[in-house]
C-alpha cells in the first residue's frame, strides 16, 4: 500500500475510533445535534492537522508512527491510564497470557548490561531439560548473534513451532567457550498457579501469578494436590499479581465462596450493571484463609480479596492494593492490533468502588507512586460489620508492609552481587555454582560461604565492614540459599527456601487462629440477623 494511501486510511480509522470512543464513552443523555456538531468540527481539524503535517513535515511521514505511536495512544492517555492501543506484538503477548500458553523453550530471560540473560527455566521445560541455567548470557540463537538485539527480539527467537529446533549458545561462568544446546520446542504452559506446597502440616500455601484461562482450574488441581478436604488453613499468596480475565477472577472467589454469594458487581454508561455470584460454592470448605497482597496485586486480584474481605471469609495481610477497578474491554482491530478500553467500573460486594483515583496524580506517581489509600468517606461494612473503606483498592485488615533494604542491601542489590527480584540470581550464587559443581541437598551459609562472600566483595571493589555482614546476616543467609538452591535445584526449590524466611509469610501463618475466628463470628452474626 503507498504511504499516501495508508495515511488516509489510518487517518479515517481514526476518525472512526473517535466516533466509537464518543459513543462509548460520553454521557448517558442522548446526543444532540450540537454534540454531533462539535464531534464533526473536530473530526474535520485533526484530518486538516493530518494533512499539513503529512504534506509539509521536514522529513517523509511514516504513517504507522504517526497513527500506532502517536495520535490513538494520545487519545487513549487522555481517558485513563489503563485505556491503550495494543501494537501487533502487545496483541499477541495478550492473547498469550490469556490463552495461558506459547510455543518455545520454556524460560524466563531479562536484560542484563546489553545483553539477555537466562532468569530461570521453567522446571521440566526444554530448556530446564538441556541443562540451561540461571545466569546464562544467550550468545546467539541459531545462526544470529544477540549482541545488538533487545530482550524481546531474543525471545522471539527462541519461540517457534512445535517439534522445530533450536540452537542456543551461552556464555556461562567458569566456561572460557560458548556452550550450545539443541532444544527441540514444545507447548510452553504460563502458569498461574506457579507454586503450591504443604508449609507446614495441613497448612497449604499457593502462589496466584495471574489470571489467565486455565486459572480456576490450576487452582482447584493444587488444591487437591493439598488434599484440600484436611487443610488446617491456607495462605493465598497474592502479591504482585497483575490481574487478568474477569471469569477467571469471579471463579477462584467461587471456589471459596458460600453459594449464591456476591462475588463482583460493575457498572458502566453503555453496558448493562451485571452482577457475579458464587454458583459452585465452596463445598464446605471452610478452613481458615488468609491473602497476601501488596501494592502491585491489581484487578482480578482485588476482585478475589474484595469479596473474601466483604464475606469475612479471609483474613487479608501485607500492603493496600493497586486499586485498578477499571473494566477492560479489548476489541480487535486490523492488522493483528486491538484497542484495550474501560467501559465500566467494578464494585465488591458491599458496594465499594476499587479504583484509585488517578485524575490528581502523575502517570508515573499513579504507577509507581507509594501513596496507596483509600477515601475514607467512601464507608462501606462486611457482612459482620466490619468497617471497610472505598475508592483505592483493598486495605488490608492487618498491615505488614514489605521491608525496605537498608544502604549496604542495596549496594548489593544494584550491583546485581544479590538479585533484585524473586526470579534469577546475583553475580555471587552464579559464581559459586560454577566453582562448586556439586551443591548437596541440606547446603546451607556457614562460614566458609560468608568467607568466600567476604572475598567476592573484595574483588567487586565493595566497600564493607564487618558489621554489614552481622546487621544483615539473616538476610544474607537466606537470599544466598535461595539462589544457589534456584540454580542448583530448580525455581520451585529456590522458592520454597525464599518462602521459609518470608516474615509476611510466617506473619500468615501465625494469623490462621484469627482467621478461623474471623469466619465463626461472621456466622454467628449472619445466623443473629436472620432470627425473626
Amino acid at each position: 500500500m503507498q504511504s499516501g494511501k495508508r495515511g488516509v486510511w489510518l487517518a479515517v480509522a481514526v476518525v472512526a475510533l473517535s466516533a466509537s470512543l464518543g459513543g462509548l464513552y460520553g454521557s448517558r443523555v442522548q446526543a444532540t445535534v450540537a454534540d454531533n456538531s462539535d464531534t464533526q468540527q473536530a473530526i474535520r481539524t485533526f484530518t486538516k492537522v493530518y494533512a499539513v503535517v503529512e504534506q509539509n513535515y521536514a522529513d517523509p511521514l511514516d504513517p504507522d508512527r504517526a497513527m500506532f505511536q502517536g495520535a490513538i495512544p494520545g487519545m487513549l492517555r487522555s481517558l485513563d491510564p489503563h485505556s491503550s492501543f495494543l501494537d501487533s506484538r502487545s496483541y499477541s503477548l495478550l492473547r498469550e497470557e490469556q490463552r495461558g500458553h506459547y510455543y518455545g523453550v520454556g524460560m524466563q530471560v531479562a536484560p542484563r548490561d546489553g545483553r539477555t540473560i537466562v532468569l530461570a527455566p521453567f522446571v521440566g521445560s526444554p530448556a530446564y531439560k538441556a541443562g540451561l541455567r540461571p545466569g546464562d548470557i544467550i550468545y546467539r540463537v541459531d545462526s544470529t548473534p544477540t549482541e545488538n538485539l533487545s530482550t524481546p527480539e531474543v525471545a522471539d527467537l527462541l519461540k517457534g513451532p512445535k517439534g522445530t529446533v533450536v540452537r542456543v549458545q551461552v556464555l556461562r561462568e567458569g566456561h572460557d567457550q560458548p556452550l550450545e544446546f539443541v532444544i527441540t520446542r514444545d507447548e510452553i504452559p504460563r502458569l498461574s498457579v506457579d507454586f503450591f506446597f504443604q508449609i507446614r502440616p495441613r497448612v497449604g500455601y499457593i502462589r496466584l501469578a495471574g489470571f489467565n484461562e486455565n486459572t480456576h482450574q490450576e487452582l482447584r488441581k493444587a488444591m487437591d494436590g493439598l488434599d484440600a478436604d484436611r487443610l488446617e488453613g491456607l495462605i493465598l499468596d497474592l502479591r504482585g499479581n497483575p490481574g487478568g480475565l474477569l471469569t477467571e477472577g469471579v471463579a477462584v472467589a467461587d471456589m471459596f465462596l458460600a453459594k449464591n454469594q456476591l462475588i463482583v458487581s460493575h457498572r458502566g454508561r453503555a453496558q448493562r450493571p451485571r452482577s457475579y455470584h458464587a454458583t459452585g460454592g465452596n463445598q464446605g470448605r471452610n478452613f481458615p484463609l488468609v491473602v497476601l497482597m501488596d501494592r502491585f496485586s491489581a484487578s482480578a486480584a482485588e476482585i478475589v480479596a474484595g469479596a473474601l474481605q466483604d464475606h469475612d471469609r479471609a483474613l487479608i495481610l501485607g500492603e493496600t492494593s493497586f486499586g485498578k477497578g477499571l473494566v477492560q474491554t479489548v476489541y480487535p482491530l486490523s492488522y493483528n492490533t486491538g484497542l484495550a478500553l474501560t467501559t465500566g467500573r467494578y464494585y465488591t460486594p458491599s458496594g465499594r468502588l476499587i479504583q484509585r483515583d488517578f485524575s490528581s496524580v502523575s502517570l508515573y506517581n499513579y504507577y509507581y507512586g507509594n501513596d496507596r489509600k483509600n477515601d475514607n468517606h467512601d464507608v462501606h461494612t462486611t457482612d459482620s460489620g466490619r468497617t471497610v473503606y472505598g475508592g483505592g483498592g483493598i486495605t488490608p485488615d492487618v498491615e505488614l508492609p514489605q521491608p525496605e533494604p537498608g544502604s549496604f542491601q542495596e549496594s548489593l542489590l544494584q550491583k546485581l552481587i544479590i538479585y533484585p527480584w524473586e526470579v534469577g540470581i546475583g553475580d555471587f550464587a552464579k559464581r559459586y555454582v560454577a566453582r562448586h559443581e556439586e551443591v548437596p541437598q541440606n547446603f546451607e551459609v556457614d562460614e566458609a560461604v560468608l568467607d568466600e562472600f567476604r572475598r567476592y566483595l573484595d574483588e567487586r571493589d565493595v566497600r564493607f565492614g564487618e558489621p554489614d555482614i552481622q546487621e544483615n546476616l539473616d538476610w544474607l543467609k537466606l537470599k544466598i540459599k535461595k539462589e544457589i538452591f534456584t540454580s542448583a535445584f530448580g525455581l520451585d526449590e529456590g522458592r520454597r527456601v525464599a518462602l521459609s524466611g518470608d516474615p509476611v509469610v510466617r506473619r500468615g501463618v501465625e494469623l490462621l487462629p484469627q482467621a478461623k475466628a474471623l469466619v465463626e463470628n461472621a456466622r454467628r452474626v449472619i445466623a443473629r440477623q436472620q432470627q425473626p
